[in-house]
């Protein structure tokens, strides 16, 4: 496939912070990916929530297959617009490295946490792992990414963080948000693509938990348009025996509809906003959305999942256990830095004050796994909190 002359082509990447030959069987891109895919911080991601903890059920997505079908989304859509599905799927699967155990009550936590010392932005997080704290190669820290692959990864950074950035890296990813810029266009897929998935898959994930009920989807409009149109066209599947066929078919037109319509309203604004390369793309407003209704049926959707999935009191039970914990580790090992295992120190080049002591124990305890964060928790502390 011939790439959009919009589209970010792999040999005029803007290049990695440390100089490397060319590979000599893959582009830029492909080798991010793979650089990816073998990263420790990738392999973690099965073992960290997306919605439901890992212990709770077997078939739950987890961070890790949340991110394989971003991936699988985005680059379907690349193809369809001639954007490049190499670095699509780079930045799908690395979006959310950066994510603490235990999903957003993990984040929220250790945000608080980390208050005096800066905060805590996951999309920042997800940046440091493969700029620093990847430890693979001799001769530098981190797994060396592209420009524009660590430019996907960071979907949102607050202006003090950016400025910050561009202190240690002039005129590097964080510039484009003191300037006011957007990203690539393969950047901007995947936030969309996320917010595909995660809707879809959480459907799914709520609906097999027993805490939402197709009755209740009833009554969101994306939702009952594809369940009725799967009911007329399969009646029988209005049986009770084939209510999983039933809530998979509806999903999956879900989906489908949302990709089409995505691929459709971003090709009329391509055609009417004719870039002709990467940087008419970042002086643009944004130029890869959804059409207004199907902008407003998305929103429907997840404002019914925050009030009856996110917010569910048994999902709320679980998340004052899990806060407790990584309250209460990172307590722990700032009353005692020397608990962190060796190599989990300040990042070397940066102060060893108590503001990089707090980074180092937010380094460590975003990079655990649900299990892995209850297991040290009790260690330290005695106490069980999770079964």
């Amino acid at each position: 496939m011939t790439l959009a002359p919009y589209a970010c082509d792999p040999a005029q990447s803007r290049g990695r912070r440390f100089a490397e030959p060319a590979a000599p069987t893959r582009t830029a891109f492909q080798r991010d990916r793979d650089r990816i895919v073998h990263s420790t911080a990738f392999r973690r991601l099965v073992y960290k929530t997306q919605v439901f903890l890992n212990h709770e059920g077997d078939l739950f997505r987890t961070r890790l297959t949340h991110s394989l079908e971003v991936a699988q989304l985005g680059r379907s859509v690349a193809r369809s617009l001639r954007l490049d599905e190499d670095l699509v799927e780079a930045i799908a699967l690395a979006h959310d490295l950066g994510h603490t155990p235990f999903g957003h009550a993990g984040q929220d936590v250790l945000n608080d946490c980390m208050q005096p010392y800066g905060g805590f932005e996951h999309n920042l997080q997800s940046l440091r792992v493969v700029d620093y704290l990847e430890a693979r190669y001799p001769q530098f820290d981190g797994i060396n990414l592209c420009f524009e692959t660590r430019e996907g990864i960071l979907k949102h950074c607050s202006l003090a963080n950016a400025r910050a950035l561009e202190v240690q890296e002039p005129d590097g990813v964080g510039r484009r948000f003191i300037d006011g810029l957007r990203p690539s266009l393969e950047a901007q897929l995947c936030n969309l693509t996320d917010e595909i998935a995660y809707n879809s898959h959480d459907i799914d994930d709520g609906v097999r938990s027993g805490l939402i009920t197709m009755e209740q989807l009833g009554a969101v409009s994306l939702f009952a348009e594809h369940h009725h149109a799967a009911l007329r066209e399969y009646p029988q599947l209005a049986a009770i025996s084939n209510q999983r066929r039933l809530l998979y078919e509806t999903i999956r037109r879900m989906l489908s509809a949302q990709v089409y319509d995505l691929i459709a309203h971003s090709s009329a604004a391509l055609q009417m906003a004719a870039p002709t390369c990467v940087d008419d793309v970042r002086r643009l407003p944004p130029l890869l959305a959804f059409s207004d209704a199907m902008r407003q049926q998305s929103k429907e959707l997840k404002r019914f999942l925050f009030a009856n999935l996110y917010r569910h009191p048994q999902v709320q039970q679980t998340r004052v256990k899990a806060t407790q914990i990584v309250s209460e580790l990172f307590a722990a090992y700032m009353a005692e830095p020397g608990k962190l295992p060796i190599g989990h120190g300040p990042v070397p080049g940066e102060p060893s004050d108590v503001t990089a002591i707090a980074r180092a124990v937010a380094d460590y305890i975003a990079g655990m796994t649900d299990r892995f964060a209850a297991r040290e928790h009790e260690r330290l502390t005695g106490r069980q909190l999770l079964e």
